[in-house]
């Protein structure tokens, strides 16, 4: 029963390690941007594309604007 129980653990702490290994190396990195709608829906910009190359500059901005000092 131990050796079982020793097992499952190393199993299930190394399924938790490689899957935050595999978000970090590829997961979304960098920025993006969600537009949304009024009618609910929205629309994911990735930080690499040429609509989130405009968006992202202008969200900044807003952002550090609205950001207390």
């Amino acid at each position: 029963m131990g050796r079982k129980l020793l097992r499952f653990a190393g199993f299930a702490s190394g399924a938790v390690a490689g899957t935050v290994l595999c978000r970090r190396v590829f997961g979304a990195a960098g920025e993006r941007v969600d537009v949304y709608f009024d009618d609910g829906s929205f629309v994911t910009f990735a930080g690499r594309s040429s609509e989130a190359a405009r968006l992202v500059p202008l969200a900044q901005r807003v952002l550090a604007a609205v950001r207390p000092a």
